[in-house]
C-alpha cells in the first residue's frame, strides 16, 4: 500500500502529516511505529492525521499518534503544523480554523508573519482530570521514585504534564528520570515530564521527556504547562518566552477570571520539510 505524507516540524519537534480526507488511511499502531522509525520508515516524534470533523461547527478532526503507536489527546507543536498543512494543501482558506481533538476544540490561527497562534483551551488542575492519583489539588506536590523525591506541578493541557523546577536545565537528569516520571504509577495514563529553569519573570528554559516519544527538541503543550505552573507558583508573569532546544515559543495566560480559567495562547513557527509517497510493508 502506497501512501502520501508530508514531513513537518515545529522547532525541531517533527511530524509525519497524513491527509485522511483525500486518501483513506489512518495508521494502525504497527504502521505508526514503522512510519515513525528513523531507520526503516520516515522518522518522526508523532504522526498527525487530518480528518473530516464529526462535530458541527468544526472544520477538521485532528488525531495524534506517538512514535510508540499510541494515540494521544493533544500536541501543541503539531497543532501549529496542522493549520499550515491544511492551508498549503488547499483544504482551508480561512486563517483561523476550529479543530476537533480527543480533548476538545482548539483554535489555531495562521498569522500574517507566518507564525501560528493556537488557542489551546483552559488548563485543568483536578487530579481526576489529569489523571493523577492524589488526595490534594495543591499547586506543588511531592513525587517519590527510585529513592528520590521531587516537587511537581501537575497540569492538563488536554494531555497530562508533570512540571518540576530545576536550577540548570542543561544539567537536569532528563534521560534518567524522565522515563521514571512518565511511567510513574500515580499517572495511570502516563505523563509528560517537564524540566523548567526560570531565567526571569518573563523567560524560562525547558526540556520535556514526552510520553511515548522520549525527549523531543520542543513540546508545545509542555511549554504551555510549564508557564501555567510557573505563574501559579508565583515565579512567572505572562507573557513568557519559552526557550527549548529547538527554538523559542511565546506563551500567554491570563490566569483565572470570574471564577474560570482563561485559555492558554501559544505562538510559534511551523515548517514544511518535504512531501512524498512511501510504500508500507505488506506485513503491517
Amino acid at each position: 500500500m502506497k501512501i502520501r505524507f508530508t514531513k513537518m516540524h515545529g522547532l525541531g519537534n517533527d511530524f509525519v502529516v497524513l491527509d485522511a480526507i483525500n486518501q483513506a488511511f489512518v495508521p494502525t499502531p504497527a504502521q505508526a511505529r514503522w512510519l515513525a522509525d528513523r531507520h526503516f520508515g520516515v522518522g518522526c516524534d508523532q504522526l498527525l492525521v487530518v480528518e473530516k470533523p464529526t462535530t458541527p461547527g468544526v472544520d477538521f478532526r485532528y488525531r495524534i499518534f506517538n512514535a510508540d503507536g499510541g494515540e494521544v489527546e493533544q500536541c501543541g507543536n503539531g497543532a501549529r503544523c496542522f493549520v499550515r498543512f491544511v492551508h498549503e494543501q488547499g483544504l482551508a482558506t480561512a486563517r483561523e480554523i476550529r479543530v476537533e481533538t480527543r480533548c476538545g476544540i482548539i483554535v489555531p490561527k495562521l498569522e500574517a508573519d507566518g507564525q501560528v497562534t493556537v488557542d489551546m483551551g483552559a488548563p485543568r488542575f483536578s487530579p481526576a482530570e489529569i489523571p493523577f492519583q492524589s488526595d490534594s489539588d495543591a499547586v506543588v506536590q511531592p513525587l517519590d521514585f527510585a529513592a528520590t523525591q521531587v516537587d511537581i506541578s501537575v497540569v492538563s493541557m488536554g494531555n497530562p504534564h508533570a512540571v518540576q523546577v530545576v536550577a540548570d536545565v542543561d544539567a537536569a537528569p532528563v534521560a534518567a528520570t524522565g522515563p521514571l516520571i512518565e511511567a510513574h504509577p500515580r499517572f495511570p495514563r502516563r505523563v509528560n515530564a517537564g524540566f523548567m529553569q526560570v531565567v526571569d519573570r518573563h523567560a524560562i528554559r525547558l526540556r520535556v521527556y514526552e510520553r511515548g516519544a522520549g525527549e523531543t527538541l520542543a513540546c508545545g503543550t509542555g511549554a504551555c504547562a510549564a508557564v501555567v505552573a510557573g505563574i501559579r507558583r508565583g515565579m512567572l508573569d505572562s507573557p513568557v518566552r519559552v526557550t527549548t532546544r529547538g527554538g523559542d515559543l511565546s506563551i500567554a495566560w491570563a490566569g483565572e477570571r470570574g471564577g474560570q480559567y482563561e485559555p492558554v495562547l501559544m505562538t510559534g513557527p511551523a515548517a514544511t520539510v518535504f512531501s512524498a509517497e512511501i510504500e508500507l510493508p505488506h506485513n503491517l
